[in-house]
This record gives C-alpha cells, sequence and structure tokens, in this order.
C-alpha cells in the first residue's frame, strides 16, 4: 500500500491530539491528495455523505517488531491487555481508522480537490491510506458494547480558560481547546496537581495545570514561524 493523500491539522505532535476521532468536534483537518490522486473524478458524489473513514498510518510510531500486549491509557497506563482488544498505534501493522465529519469540498485549490473535515485525531502529515464513506445503515450499531473502555466514559475535566486571556484568543479556537483539553490530554501516570504541561497547537504554545479536577489554562503564546509547524516533543513537563 501506499498513501494516497496527507491530512493538514493543527497537532503537530502527539501530545495533545484527541485519543478518538469525534471527541473534540471541532479540530479540523485539510486533506491534501498526493498529485498521482488529484483527480476530481475521484471524488465525484462523496459531497453526498455527511461522514467519512479515515485509513491512516501511524507514521509517528512505527518500530521493529510489536508485543502481543500493550498498556491501553483508559487503564490508568499500569494494567495489560491484548494488542487486538485496543486501538494503540503500536500495532503489527500501524494502520488506524477514524470516522470525521465531511464539512466541504474544495474542487479548485492550488493543491487541486481538497477535502475540509472535522473531529481529527491525527497529527499534521499524516499519511492517509484510504477514504470510504460512513454508511450509517451498515456502520451504526447503538446495541454495541465497549469493554473496558466504557469505563471512563463521559468523564471530562472542567477547562477553565482566563477571561483575560480568551478576550486575546479567537472564539473557534477557544472552542477547539476547550473540547481537547476536556478529554484530559495527559498521561495516565501523570496526576501532580503542580505539574505544568505544554503542547503545541494551531501555532501556540499551551500551557496548562490540573488541580482538582478543574484544567487551568496558563498560557497560549503564538509559535514562531520557524517552530510553528514544526514536531515538538511528546511533552513538555516543568
Amino acid at each position: 500500500m501506499r498513501p494516497i493523500a496527507r491530512i493538514r491539522t493543527p497537532f503537530p505532535d502527539k501530545f495533545g491530539v484527541p485519543r478518538q476521532s469525534g471527541l473534540a468536534p471541532s479540530p479540523e483537518g485539510r486533506i491534501v491528495f498526493l498529485p498521482e490522486f488529484r483527480s476530481p473524478e475521484a471524488l465525484r458524489g462523496i459531497g453526498q455523505f455527511s461522514h467519512l473513514w479515515l485509513l491512516w498510518q501511524f507514521s509517528l510510531s512505527e518500530r521493529e517488531g510489536w508485543s502481543p500486549t500493550v498498556r491501553p491509557p483508559r487503564l490508568g497506563g499500569n494494567e495489560r491487555v491484548g494488542v487486538f482488544a485496543t486501538r494503540s498505534p503500536n500495532r503489527p501493522n500501524p494502520i488506524g481508522l477514524s470516522c470525521v465529519r465531511l464539512l466541504s469540498v474544495e474542487q479548485e485549490s492550488p493543491e487541486g480537490p481538497v477535502l475540509l473535515v472535522s473531529g481529527v485525531d491525527m497529527t499534521d502529515g499524516t499519511p492517509i491510506l484510504d477514504i470510504k464513506p460512513y454508511l450509517p445503515y451498515a456502520d451504526s450499531r447503538p446495541e454495541a458494547t465497549g469493554g473496558f473502555a466504557e469505563r471512563e466514559r463521559g468523564r471530562l475535566l472542567a477547562v477553565r480558560i482566563p477571561e483575560e486571556l480568551r478576550r486575546r484568543l479567537p472564539e473557534e479556537f477557544c472552542r477547539s481547546l476547550e473540547e481537547i483539553l476536556a478529554q484530559d490530554p495527559r498521561p495516565a501516570y501523570h496526576r501532580d496537581g503542580e505539574r505544568v504541561y505544554g503542547f503545541p497547537f494551531a501555532g501556540r504554545e499551551i500551557r496548562f495545570r490540573v488541580e482538582e479536577g478543574v484544567l487551568t489554562v496558563l498560557s497560549a503564546e503564538e509559535l514562531s514561524g520557524e517552530n510553528a509547524g514544526a514536531s515538538a516533543p511528546h511533552s513538555r513537563l516543568d
């Protein structure tokens, strides 16, 4: 297999990326096709669908060999379960699966046909292997059970962006940031209320602290042009 496109997202680093697509519905992505796949004919009819399945490559998690068990964040990072019972990126074949909302199809962009989607859970530049329409009559299973992943379902942090900081940020930016931070991007084994975390998002360095279930954004400074799109360390801890 080979990539057909790459997706541009506001996440230059793995830290802060939503753990599943759609958990933070606002963050957007632009699917830019590689030159040999920039055919408007290949997208004929796609605008009739509200959602798409994206199959993509865990390009930042490739490694030699594989382990039959992993430690999922939902279990605190301490309990091992089988890799095929998880969506861990550390798999024999590093393939991801995401359901995203299709916002629009740009047929006349300088990069050829481009798909604008939302609810993304991929880092900037992630290779896209395939795109398929989401079919509600076949893909929706309301009776499905979620196993151990259901244990923390619905557990969200309260997010506080101080008013002084909020006034300096675009409303859409704040909405996306609140959705992302409410999911608690901290590693499962870090729960220190004194620790300050940082990660790059949409051209800004976000710094925050969590105390007694409330996440407070401390700053959101603009990154320099040189660093705005660069991959940062997995986590920045002070």
